[in-house]
């Protein structure tokens, strides 16, 4: 069957042979479960440890962890349901599209605001206790979902008030664009995404640039933040590529149509599954912290 990516789910569409399905969805659920793997030993790692859970940095990140675990868990069950039963009920997609869609918004403004934290660290060290608190950083967290919120339940509303109830009771093949078919809707999510676009990118450029005019008298530490930023920028990047995501389907589909199916099948790897492999490399790898603690669950031996 063919591939396409709406906002974290997986969908079929046309058929696959037997054979090219089942090694797409073995690929799919090994590498899900790879990530999702890496990604409970650093919960774990930073639930045990207190040099983790108070410090802004690590609670912004587990919070990153937990969303990506979400969407790589709501896009593995999408892609094997759209393989096996092929339609669901109206509402039962709804509800996934809905949370698919949170969760793919919450991606960038968490990056963007683990960047500023980075660039207070750096640039400003003596304040970083004071506005990084674990208090404000909770609350940071509150207003991330409650903007995505925002920004995805009128979707739902607009639907429920134009199309008739007995849709939710129908059983339909999962896309948003089939799940919220209004015009209205689509204009409204694309001026969302540009929104976010030059908010996310400003945040990403103004604190590398910062921290890059610091590195360059500072300690190692400034630079490893740069470094940072850099792979932050390119987390953001993919995932804002997948707001116009749906543009480059319809053009692959077009101008490959005897391809299509493999075409969209690596645009979702590269899209949807790179962004949530990066984290763990970002802080599971590389921060010398969690590292330390990160073998003893990942190996499965006793803490010392």
């Amino acid at each position: 069957m063919s591939v396409s990516s709406a906002n974290g789910t997986m969908v079929i569409q046309y058929r696959d042979s037997f054979s090219k399905a089942v090694a797409k969805n073995v690929i799919v659920v090994v590498i899900g479960i790879s990530i999702n793997y890496i990604n409970v030993g650093l919960i774990l790692t930073f639930c045990k440890h207190q040099i983790f859970y108070t410090n802004p940095r690590y609670v912004l990140f587990i919070h990153l962890v937990v969303n990506d675990m979400i969407q790589v868990t709501l896009s593995l069950c999408m892609f094997i349901i759209s393989y096996t039963i092929y339609k669901i009920n109206a509402s039962v997609c709804c509800t996934f599209i809905l949370m698919a869609l949170i969760m793919t918004e919450n991606t960038p403004l968490n990056l963007a605001c683990m960047a500023i934290e980075c660039y207070i660290a750096i640039c400003f060290p003596l304040r970083h206790a004071q506005i990084c608190t674990i208090k404000r950083t909770l609350i940071l967290i509150g207003l991330i979902w409650t903007t995505t919120m925002l920004s995805c339940l009128p979707d739902l509303f607009i639907t429920l008030a134009t199309v008739p109830l007995d849709f939710f009771h129908s059983k339909i093949f999962c896309l948003r664009k089939t799940t919220f078919p209004n015009p209205i809707i689509l204009e409204k999510r694309n001026i969302t995404y540009i929104v976010y676009l030059i908010v996310v990118w400003f945040v990403i450029f103004f604190t590398y640039f910062k921290i890059l005019s610091t590195a360059k008298t500072a300690s190692s530490n400034a630079k490893k933040a740069q470094n940072t930023i850099i792979l932050h920028g390119f987390q953001v990047l993919l995932c804002i590529t997948n707001y116009i995501s749906p543009q480059f389907q319809d053009s692959l589909i077009q101008r490959f149509p005897e391809n299509s199916t493999d075409s969209l099948f690596a645009f979702y790897i590269v899209l949807m599954i790179m962004p949530r492999a990066i984290s763990p490399i970002v802080y599971g790898i590389r921060d010398t912290s969690f590292r330390k603690y990160l073998k003893t669950y990942l190996l499965c031996k006793s803490p010392q």
